[in-house]
């Protein structure tokens, strides 16, 4: 799935406005300007739209953790890096928006999506784990539509 798809999305279902993400990524210490963001944020038909890459989304989930939840208390280690993968889109969305076990099944069931507990146990586990299982991109699109539909309040 694209990355522009899912900043795109997240930026739907939690119905953030431009300057909320542009502090999210101000959080981060990020560059991005109110421009490039649009471009991101752009239908990829349209003729200003830009491609955006993991880094950049992964830079706006860690972000959104500490928009949502505060600084980590924890020291960052800017020398490792992780491949952005969807498990770990999940996770850092459910580390994010602070989801027990019982909302993500709800997010992915509203999605479309209907796991077993060891399935949704599953997504969240170590690659290395025996019960590891990969999220699909179909998973991550249905729990991206079940999150729209979870934080929806409908007309103002």
């Amino acid at each position: 799935m694209l990355p522009n798809t899912v900043l795109y999305k997240i930026k739907t279902a939690l119905q953030l406005d431009e300057a909320e993400i542009l502090r999210i990524f101000e959080l981060e210490e990020y560059p991005m300007s109110r421009d490039k963001l649009r471009n991101i944020l752009a239908h990829p038909k349209e003729k200003h739209f830009s491609p955006c890459d993991y880094e950049t989304l992964g830079v706006f989930l860690d972000g959104l953790i500490t928009y949502k939840r505060g600084p980590s208390p924890r020291k960052k280690d800017d020398d490792t890096l992780i491949e952005l993968t969807n498990n770990l889109i999940l996770k850092k969305l459910r580390i994010a928006l602070k989801l027990e076990e019982m909302e993500t099944d709800m997010i992915f069931a509203l999605g479309g999506a209907k796991l077993s507990k060891q399935e949704l146990k599953s997504l969240f586990r170590k690659e290395d784990h025996k019960n590891f299982k990969a999220c699909g991109d179909d998973l991550l699109l249905a729990f991206l539509d079940g999150l729209d539909e979870f934080y929806y309040e409908g007309e103002k």
